[in-house]
């Protein structure tokens, strides 16, 4: 059996990744999840969150937003929203969204309309701190 397997990593702006990997750690809206090589065929939809990748020996980290992926024995495709490499982030504006969206969050109640896309803007910010940060430890 083939150790490696096809990832593919689209958003409406194109393809972001295409390489053979390893293995795949993925944000699934009804729990996180890793493909390996030979994974049983799966349709899901993804929350935001950390996407990372094994390839040679090393691991590669995005931040990506919701969307959907379909995995084969010998091909994950990832389709979301967006998707930014630990290098794309800039954490000044990160943190500039994070801190946003928490002042707006200690306005707002539960039952304000505007209360699901803040808490969305605040997981996205974190996230993509989360991914900068994973990816200088490495």
């Amino acid at each position: 059996m083939d150790k490696t397997f096809l990832l593919e990593v689209v958003t409406p702006h194109g393809l972001v990744v295409s390489s053979k990997v390893e293995e795949v750690y993925v944000p699934g809206s009804q729990g996180d999840f890793d493909v390996l090589p030979g994974h049983a065929p799966l349709l899901t939809s993804l929350r935001i969150g950390e996407l990372h990748y094994k390839l040679d020996k090393g691991v590669h980290y995005l931040a990506v937003n919701r969307g959907f992926a379909e995995v084969t024995p010998a091909r994950i495709t990832i389709l979301v929203d967006t998707a930014e490499s630990a290098g794309d982030i800039d954490v000044d504006r990160a943190r500039a969204a994070n801190a946003r969206a928490e002042e707006k969050l200690k306005t707002l109640t539960p039952k304000d309309p505007a209360y699901p896309q803040e808490l969305e803007a605040l997981e996205r910010a974190k996230v993509r701190l989360r991914v900068v940060e994973r990816a200088a430890r490495e």
